[in-house]
């Protein structure tokens, strides 16, 4: 590891408490996870929408876009999907730092990097959602083809199928998207965000 020799931090004077004030909610992350096809972006873009319309400010981050500009030099070993999440907590980060929502939508399949995604965003403002569908369910969804070119062997290290996924443990919110409808699901999704806005435990 490098040596962080040279490096200062300039301080504005500005408090993530005034910022938040500013934008009239507090500032959390929204980390979902899940296997690919159980739900994760339908979701997010929906709350991303509900939080926009009703003045929040917010961002949505997701695998895709980050992996198609800041993570593009990054593959799919267990090394660079670590890497890929440590960077997208600490956008996440500087996001709620500065006072906005973030909701963060990833595959994120192993535990350790979850945890570390959480210690960077910080335990108090980190939220884990997980987004449940079996990996039979989501074969059958396969928004975007990706079940079919895994089964043909055109995609390789590919999560649920021959790379391992770890189910959570201990989560903020469960949705199992099987049996919950999309517009249940959302419902829930938004009871729960609320209860974080307004700093009231659900």
């Amino acid at each position: 590891m490098k040596e962080k020799i040279n490096l200062f931090i300039q301080d504005s004077g500005i408090t993530r408490e005034q910022r938040e004030n500013r934008n009239g909610a507090n500032a959390f992350t929204i980390w979902m996870t899940g296997l690919s096809g159980a739900g994760k972006s339908t979701l997010s873009i929906s709350l991303e929408r509900w939080l926009f319309n009703n003045s929040y400010n917010c961002y949505r981050l997701d695998g895709d876009s980050i992996r198609q500009g800041m993570n593009r030099d990054l593959g799919f070993s267990k090394v660079d999907r670590a890497e890929n999440i440590r960077r997208a907590a600490e956008v996440c980060k500087l996001f709620n730092d500065s006072g906005i929502i973030v909701i963060a939508s990833f595959i994120s399949p192993f535990s350790e990097d979850r945890s570390i995604a959480e210690n960077i965003i910080g335990k108090r403002w980190f939220h884990l959602v997980y987004i449940n569908a079996s990996i039979e369910v989501c074969k059958k969804r396969d928004v975007k083809g990706l079940y079919k070119l895994s089964s043909e062997g055109k995609l390789k290290d590919f999560t649920g199928i021959d790379s391992l996924f770890e189910i959570p443990e201990s989560t903020s919110l469960t949705l199992n998207t099987e049996i919950l409808s999309e517009t249940a699901s959302l419902n829930i999704l938004i009871q729960f965000v609320q209860t974080i806005i307004t700093g009231k435990k659900p």
